[in-house]
């Protein structure tokens, strides 16, 4: 099988991230695999040279770079002689359906990996490329889901529901893994003590993760115990991020909160926290830091959103979203645990991760739906 798989950058995310693995696993199974990616460079680009997977770019310009772009992504598209162009997130899947006509005989798979949207907090780009998505559908041949609240959000936006397929995000368990070595290594480097609980949140700073919940979920936990530490790993719009600095300040945290920034050590990470959290308003499809942490041994304590609370498998690790009271008498409760109980809930949740969300089975599961359409 011939897949090109369509992205809009190779930057660090949860969905690029899914597609560079996915990629990988579909080469090492022998399929002839590339990716076209719209903008150059990108920290995940080394996972792709390192699978022998190509990486094309037909070098966008900017975001009025549109009938230029159009034709040299579809020259890209032709050159790799495609059976399937699977698109991920909303301005790809577009950009797919748009230049179907153009491809004869090639099949278009979409990839959705949101749930619901509000799109009142992003800009008129972001509500119009969303908007296109139900007229457009029709150029998709499959639609893949990763998140069954994703799945039917879509459904009732109106999205053809014979098309579409549930496959959940897969962890890679053998790079997420306990490793106490490579989480003691990031703490030293923060300046966290050994015996300091350790409470994180490892997400892109944007409005749907709600960081001002976690924010007020910290100054309340550290209110109540001043020798908390906190951390948050990931980056965002710097405007958006100066406002989160300065709420952090303005609630006290200012010595008990790191801005870690983004960061590619991911697995070290989890293994540093004692506890992650993911505080999310909306949108959330398959959280993949709720999984990666999981399979490190650390408890994700979820708001119930999208399907954070079906990954995490555990009532006592989900809470509503927007309580940040909620969320820190619960991390108190997670936090107090005696050392063995920790140690046998994390034990649990790793299992949990093997048995129902390894990349094998994200891989296998892709791999059949893909087949079965050209079988079709």
């Amino acid at each position: 099988m011939n897949i090109t798989l369509l992205s809009r950058g190779l930057d660090q995310g949860g969905a690029e991230r899914q597609l560079c693995l996915l990629a990988a696993g579909l080469k090492a199974r022998g399929h002839e695999v590339s990716v076209v990616s719209f903008y150059s460079g990108g920290a995940l680009k080394s996972l792709l040279d390192q699978a022998g997977v190509p990486v094309l770019c037909p070098g966008k310009r900017g975001r009025w770079d549109l009938a230029g772009f159009a034709w040299r992504l579809l020259g890209l598209i032709r050159s790799t002689r495609p059976q399937i162009l699977y698109s991920f997130l909303d301005t790809p899947n577009l950009a797919a359906s748009w230049l179907r006509p153009l491809l004869p005989g090639v099949k278009v798979v979409w990839g959705v990996r949101a749930s619901d949207m509000d799109l009142t907090r992003y800009d008129w780009f972001a509500r119009l490329a969303h908007g296109l998505l139900k007229v457009s559908a029709f150029g998709a041949r499959l639609i893949i889901v990763n998140s069954r609240a994703g799945a039917e959000h879509q459904r009732r936006r109106g999205l053809p529901a014979a098309r579409m397929t549930v496959i959940p995000n897969g962890i890679d368990t053998a790079l997420f893994k306990l490793d106490l070595q490579a989480g003691q290594a990031w703490r030293a480097r923060w300046g966290v003590a050994e015996d300091d609980d350790l409470v994180g949140l490892v997400a892109r700073l944007d409005p749907m993760k709600d960081l001002p919940t976690f924010l007020k979920t910290a100054a309340q936990m550290q209110a109540a115990r001043p020798g908390l530490r906190f951390v948050v790993v990931g980056g965002g719009p710097e405007g958006y991020a100066a406002e989160l600095y300065s709420m952090g300040r303005e609630m006290g945290l200012e010595r008990a909160l790191i801005w870690a920034g983004p960061q590619t050590d991911v697995p070290g990470i989890m293994n540093a926290l004692d506890l992650c959290l993911l505080s999310s308003a909306f949108g959330e499809g398959f959280p993949n830091v709720v999984g990666e942490a999981m399979a490190c041994q650390r408890p994700c304590l979820v708001t119930d959103v999208g399907d954070a609370a079906w990954v995490a498998g555990d009532p006592g690790l989900v809470v509503p979203p927007g309580q940040p009271s909620t969320l820190a008498a619960r991390a108190q409760q997670l936090l107090a645990q005696p050392p063995e109980e920790r140690a046998a809930l994390g034990r649990r949740l790793r299992a949990r991760v093997v048995d129902n969300f390894s990349l094998e089975r994200m891989v296998r599961a892709t791999e059949q739906a893909l087949l079965g359409l050209l079988e079709r």
